[in-house]
């Protein structure tokens, strides 16, 4: 019986390298849109200076992403996927699911998330309590009273008398978007908890708090702009009374169209997103399907262009692209990673 299980496990992996070789020759990646400029400046270089044919990179949020990631072995399948947020112990059940055991995760850097205005308008500085209120679904009673009601606040100046009168239009991406997730854990939560009963909320009732804190709302006040941040800049341009939610990287991109507001006193500029002292950033992230490395070709090589120092060191392409880089200690940690292809251990 051990025998026949072995010659099938055997069978099944030389099915998936004969599939994968005969189907593709070139390194699959979806995910992340925030991450999409990183990884495509690296396929696109990576494609130029080796043997290997240019990877293909999709920007289909991150959610989206390690849908596809997980849906199996094989070359039908993405080989990477990016995020713009870790990866949730409920996606890593879905790819043991499908049959991918082993992910190698490799954080890259960092990135802030900025609620950005036209340049043709005020530049707002704003706090997460006042970020909350105006976008969360439910926030508490304004009649002082410990309890929550729906979320009807037209302008910025009902939010906090020192905005502009001006009505409440945010631009952003979807839930799919790890963009999305990222908002709503770091500025989102981060004013939620300024209101003590809701903090203590967490401790009584953990899921119900992430309900309060998360939950966007549904009236027109934030409006799903997809996952095109190049699209929400544009729509920012025509629509100067409107903000919208995006990455530091296509804030710098854009700086002569967009500006960042200030949140929490802190302007989203590269060193205090770096320092940590700008409120709302973001690890980023790429993840691989051990199963194919090997069969799949370019990939080691691929993990070696994106880690190596020339392409995310404190000088290297991507953060003239707009990422944040990581200190020495952690870059020596990924590369740790990305030698000995360690899989990741989700708890």
């Amino acid at each position: 019986m051990k025998k026949i299980l072995a010659l099938s496990a055997a069978f099944a992996a030389s099915a998936i390298s004969m599939s994968a070789n005969a189907q593709r020759d070139y390194i699959s990646i979806v995910g992340s849109s925030t991450v999409y400029p990183f990884s495509t400046v690296v396929a696109e270089r990576f494609g130029k200076s080796t043997k290997f044919a240019t990877p293909k990179v999709e920007s289909t949020g991150s959610g989206g992403g390690l849908k596809l990631f997980c849906s199996g072995v094989g070359s039908a399948t993405p080989d990477i996927t990016n995020a713009s947020r870790a990866i949730k112990s409920s996606e890593v059940k879905l790819c043991a699911k499908n049959g991918i055991k082993d992910i190698v995760e490799v954080k890259v850097g960092y990135d802030g998330i900025v609620l950005a205005n036209t340049t043709e308008a005020k530049q707002i500085s704003l706090t997460r309590r006042d970020i909350f209120l105006a976008l969360a679904k439910n926030i508490p009673n304004p009649d002082g009273s410990e309890t929550l009601v729906e979320n009807t606040y037209e302008t910025w100046n009902e939010v906090n008398p020192s905005l502009p009168k001006s009505k409440i239009e945010v631009l952003g991406p979807p839930p799919t978007s790890g963009t999305r997730d990222a908002f709503a854990e770091l500025a989102l939560e981060g004013g939620c908890k300024t209101f003590p009963f809701i903090k203590a909320m967490k401790k009584q009732n953990k899921k119900k708090y992430k309900a309060v804190c998360h939950a966007v709302r549904e009236d027109g006040a934030y409006v799903e702009a997809g996952e095109n941040d190049n699209l929400i800049v544009q729509k920012l341009v025509a629509n100067p009374s409107a903000m919208g939610v995006f990455g530091y990287s296509f804030l710098e991109q854009n700086s002569e169209k967009v500006q960042g507001s200030v949140i929490d006193g802190k302007l989203p500029t590269f060193d205090a997103i770096a320092s940590g002292d700008y409120p709302v950033s973001r690890s980023l992230f790429f993840y691989v399907k051990k199963a194919h490395i090997g069969v799949i070709p370019g990939i080691e090589e691929y993990l070696a262009e994106f880690t190596s120092e020339k392409a995310m060191g404190d000088y290297g392409y991507l953060a003239e692209k707009g990422m944040i880089p990581m200190t020495a200690e952690e870059r020596n940690n990924v590369l740790k990673t990305v030698k000995n292809l360690t899989p990741l251990v989700k708890k």
